[in-house]
């Protein structure tokens, strides 16, 4: 993991307590920046037709391997499941995806996380998005939860939830119910919202940009 990136997220997560927990939220935002502003040099890096690639295609490589995956596809799974998350679990609202009609504009024929797609699946469904609307989308996504983080206490940290959003999150069909992935809603509501800030709202985009990295030193070879 990126040393100063792990740093960054160790000092969080130790801020997140009563008395520092301003500054936790702060520098929680500040991370976010940073990997945000890295992900956003993918554009000046990559041409948008090799978003789709996956340069690791066909290496028998796990499909839990972050980087077995395109660009598109990465950024794609990162913030479906932090909407998911943000606005179906904790806030009991909509999704941006669903309130703004972004599958359909960026043509994604998926509204899921895309935990459950194959290698096959996985590239087909990259080769068809509109990589400009799918930067409308994360940034939306992205803006959205800022704001939320905002606005919560401490006291907010201690949610916890139940069958009941559970239940709430199936309705949705944003998460597949094949067995490789419906596994990702028990996980979820297993934590508190301090867990979920800490994944995926941290780690979970750390551990994709850095992959989205290695995807494009890959991809630039």
């Amino acid at each position: 993991m990126n040393k100063e990136w792990s740093e960054q997220n160790k000092k969080m997560q130790g801020l997140l307590k009563k008395a520092t927990f301003d500054e936790g939220i702060q520098e929680l935002l500040n991370l976010r920046n940073v990997l945000f502003n890295e992900i956003l040099s993918w554009k000046e890096k990559v041409p948008a037709e090799k978003f789709a690639v996956n340069p690791f295609y066909g290496k028998k490589l796990s499909q839990s391997a972050n980087h077995n995956a395109s660009l598109a596809w990465s950024l794609w799974h990162v913030f479906r499941i932090e909407d998911i998350v943000v606005h179906t679990l904790i806030n009991k609202d909509e999704q941006a995806l669903l309130k703004n009609k972004y599958a359909k504009k960026m043509n994604a024929t998926s509204i899921t996380t895309g935990n459950e797609q194959s290698e096959e699946e996985l590239l087909e469904f990259s080769k068809k998005l509109k990589v400009d609307v799918l930067y409308e989308y994360i940034q939306e996504v992205k803006s959205s939860t800022d704001e939320w983080l905002k606005s919560i206490s401490y006291e907010d940290l201690k949610q916890r939830f139940t069958d009941e959003d559970k239940e709430r999150i199936r309705e949705t069909k944003t998460v597949s119910d094949l067995e490789n992935t419906a596994w990702l809603i028990d996980y979820w509501c297993g934590k508190t919202t301090k867990g979920l800030i800490q994944m995926p709202l941290s780690r979970h985009w750390i551990m994709h940009v850095e992959a989205g990295n290695y995807i494009i030193e890959m991809i630039q070879k």
